[in-house]
């Protein structure tokens, strides 16, 4: 008998499309070597005597996505939230990402973001850190530790920054790869580099061009920043008035999808020839609906990017989001869905809760590869869900629960949490 697989028992929801669940009731999710092997209603013979933990009238659903999350913005998340983009980041952003020099500092901060990220809902996540290589490789360690998968990016700034920020074009592209080189000699087993450059208006053409050259040597993918704000988009064409469109400027230097896998947040002002950039390229979208409220950058024409099969996930975007809790995020994701269809854009049906749970699940997990489902041959990452703190006068289906979930859950809810088939701790 195989001890590498494993039986969960308990009420199994998932998403193999974006617009319909797939629920097996009191049924198996079988584990085998850290993948799924099947959703069964009764237990295959072959499986009888394999260990099975009876998670009674739980919900068990693939863990969560976020695809765009800031680590050194959580210390102030819920703060100077009356504040657009661009003087958001000078007023709160940078003076808080230059105490990341000092490592006491460092540690402390990122310890409270490795453990809230821990006991959440979350098992993957592309992650923000600062310019900073020693405090960014803390990050990686604490990361590790957790259990979680994530993709974690010494940031790259080299014009547009204080100076407590701002590298050289040189110091930049050495000290990423330097720090590249550390990442390698560790040999983390879940956590992974990936280029971050912040946004167009803090890298020069220089540096774009070395930060291709560090992606072709190193075969690494790409997070950044895309058409979130309209005075953001504005300066991106002051800066390269050549460039077709924002998305135009990444592509052209070869870091926007296509041989360089690419995600970038926001997107809520990309036009026809950015959609179609994007989707020619492969490019991912994390939509991030709080962020994109509370620092006034607008709504994603979410439903759009659906339509024309592009790959969108979630982004809690901390700490223009408030919180890493991504069931928040689909909240907002819907809700701001009904106030683009009603007050802009009609012809834009408003987002499902099967359409944002399959964002933060499947979706967004698909940069990551076959993850965020419980189709056989996917990664088994599951959240298994204790929600009868959440009272109701009558009994609700499968769905119906999930659902409230989405509006009223946190890190109360969750009963356990597996990553690539390991159950983590999340006391």
């Amino acid at each position: 008998m195989s001890e590498s697989v494993f039986i969960l028992k308990g009420n199994i929801i998932y998403t193999k499309q974006p617009d319909a669940f797939e629920i097996c009731e009191r049924g198996y999710l079988v584990c085998e070597d850290g993948k799924v092997q099947g959703v069964y209603q009764t237990l295959p013979f072959k499986y009888g005597g394999y260990p099975v933990t009876d998670y009674g009238d739980c919900l068990i659903i693939p863990g969560l996505v976020d695809l765009h999350i800031h680590a050194p913005q959580y210390s102030y998340r819920g703060l100077g939230m009356d504040l657009e983009l661009l003087e958001w980041l000078e007023v709160n952003t940078f003076p808080e990402e230059a105490k990341f020099e000092y490592l006491d500092y460092a540690e402390k901060s990122y310890q409270i973001f490795a453990d809230n990220m821990r006991r959440s809902a979350t098992t993957r996540a592309c992650i923000f850190a600062t310019v900073h290589r020693e405090a960014t490789l803390l990050l990686m360690d604490m990361m590790e530790k957790s259990g979680l998968c994530t993709f974690v990016g010494k940031v790259n700034m080299d014009r547009n920054a204080p100076d407590f920020l701002c590298e050289e074009t040189q110091e930049s592209a050495d000290e990423t790869v330097e720090w590249i080189k550390d990442v390698l000699h560790k040999k983390y087993r879940n956590t992974l580099p990936i280029l971050t450059p912040r946004f167009v208006p803090s890298c020069t053409d220089a540096l774009m061009e070395d930060l291709k050259k560090i992606q072709l040597r190193y075969s690494l993918p790409l997070q950044s920043h895309l058409s979130e704000n309209l005075s953001e988009i504005d300066w991106v064409k002051e800066l390269c008035p050549w460039s077709e469109f924002y998305g135009d400027v990444y592509d052209h230097f070869g870091l926007f999808g296509a041989d360089c896998p690419t995600v970038m947040a926001h997107c809520v002002y990309s036009g026809e020839k950015e959609i179609e950039r994007m989707k020619e390229n492969g490019v991912f979208i994390a939509h991030c609906p709080e962020s994109n409220m509370n620092v006034s950058s607008g709504i994603a024409p979410v439903r759009r990017f659906l339509e024309e099969g592009l790959h969108v996930g979630l982004g809690s975007d901390v700490a223009g989001g408030s919180t890493e809790n991504l069931f928040a995020a689909m909240a907002h994701a819907v809700q701001s869905s009904k106030l683009r269809w009603r007050l802009e854009d009609q012809s834009l049906d408003p987002l499902s809760v099967e359409e944002v749970f399959y964002m933060g699940t499947k979706g967004g997990g698909a940069f990551f590869g076959k993850v965020g489902s419980f189709e056989p041959g996917y990664e088994f990452d599951a959240v298994v869900l204790d929600d009868s703190r959440l009272k109701h006068p009558q009994p609700l289906d499968v769905k119906s629960r999930l659902e409230r979930m989405v509006y009223f859950s946190d890190d109360r809810e969750i009963r356990a949490k597996y990553v690539r088939g390991r159950q983590i701790d999340t006391d």
